[in-house]
């Protein structure tokens, strides 16, 4: 997003004086002015729209990198837990002997 794209921040619409005639506000002049405003709110809902997209797909996008890494972790789990079963066995073997692994 673009802010030079922008014409007006809150502050140019909350001190904006308009110039008064016999019969009040010059029309012309609100109506140029509003028609600023109407343009930059129609650009920010177009942000705030393609910004919700993008953020959707992001999410979408993460939640299928967190579901590829579990399946790789739980691919990798069955060997880990056969390389610590191999070492609690030799582990028995050299504290208890042999003769209570064969048992």
């Amino acid at each position: 997003m673009n802010l030079e794209e922008y014409h007006l921040t809150g502050k140019d619409i909350l001190e904006k004086d308009f110039k008064t005639s016999m019969r009040g506000y010059n029309q012309e002049e609100v109506d140029e002015y509003l028609d600023l405003i109407i343009q930059d709110y129609d650009r920010f809902q177009q942000e705030i729209e393609r910004l919700q997209h993008e953020n959707e797909r992001l999410k979408k996008m993460s939640s299928r990198e967190t579901a590829s890494r579990q399946k790789q972790n739980t691919g990798s789990t069955p060997q880990v837990n056969y390389d610590i079963l191999k070492r609690v066995s030799n582990l028995e073997k050299a504290v208890f002997g042999n003769k209570y692994a064969e048992e």
